[in-house]
């Protein structure tokens, strides 16, 4: 007579979660900020402090006056870049980043690392153009990255608040999540938390000039870079999704999900 065998379950390899769970590029974008504003803070004295923003800086009167900066008109080719990795404090930067995470992680994830710094850095130039074309003969000079994250937050604006699409896999018939179809602008109205969250972005942004009016100061805040970047990557964005992929996406054998 044959013995009955009892089949064993072997216990799957135990997985190893990553400890930091924060896309590459996003850490990387982060960790730079954090590292030149500990320089300017703990290593650079007051001149080189002033020096660093003044290479590193926007400064648009730089073309109107290039006698009056170092450097004249030749940091202009790439200050509308690293204006963004420059701040003006510890609570500037870790806002700055801490921003960065939330709304540029869900675009890293969905583009990857090239297209997520096209968004960025596209976002930060126009950013710097906004700011220029307000303050082209004032002695204003643009720090900060708020430009570029303005831009993955305008990006962010076009997929995050949408019903994530589920199929049913076609091997297991287990239904599964495919990600989120990117918005029209028209759907993105139609969307109660993107269109509040763009209308107060927007809102506030327009009454940063007439702070004076109730505050009987200034408020610090280059609202023209925000706006600038905002509207760049929310309209940028839409170019960067796959024809195809926005095909299957638009109708998928799915189910809608919440």
């Amino acid at each position: 007579m044959q013995d009955d065998q009892k089949s064993q379950e072997i216990p799957a390899p135990k997985r190893r979660e990553p400890i930091f769970m924060l896309p590459a590029v996003i850490t990387v974008l982060g960790l730079l900020m954090l590292a030149i504003q500990a320089v300017s803070a703990f290593v650079l004295n007051e001149s080189q402090q002033d020096a660093l923003i003044l290479w590193l800086g926007f400064v648009p009167l730089r073309l109107l006056a290039p006698d009056q900066f170092p450097g004249g008109v030749l940091p202009l080719f790439w200050t509308p870049l690293t204006y963004g990795f420059v701040h003006g404090g510890w609570e500037h930067v870790i806002g700055n980043v801490a921003w960065l995470v939330i709304f540029g992680t869900p675009v890293a994830r969905r583009y990857g690392v090239a297209k997520t710094l096209v968004i960025f850095f596209v976002s930060s130039i126009i950013g710097a153009l906004a700011f220029a074309i307000t303050e082209f003969q004032s002695e204003a000079f643009l720090v900060g990255a708020s430009g570029g994250i303005a831009g993955l937050t305008g990006a962010a604006m076009r997929f995050i608040f949408q019903p994530v699409i589920v199929g049913r896999h076609p091997e297991t018939g287990e239904m599964i999540p495919l990600g989120r179809k990117m918005a029209t602008l028209p759907e993105l109205l139609h969307s109660p938390p993107a269109r509040n969250f763009s209308i107060l972005w927007i809102v506030l942004n327009c009454l940063v000039p007439l702070a004076p009016l109730f505050l009987g100061q200034d408020v610090q805040i280059a609202w023209q870079a925000h706006l600038g970047g905002f509207f760049t990557g929310l309209l940028l964005v839409p170019f960067f999704d796959h024809p195809q992929q926005a095909r299957e996406e638009a109708a998928p054998p799915s189910v809608p999900g919440t």
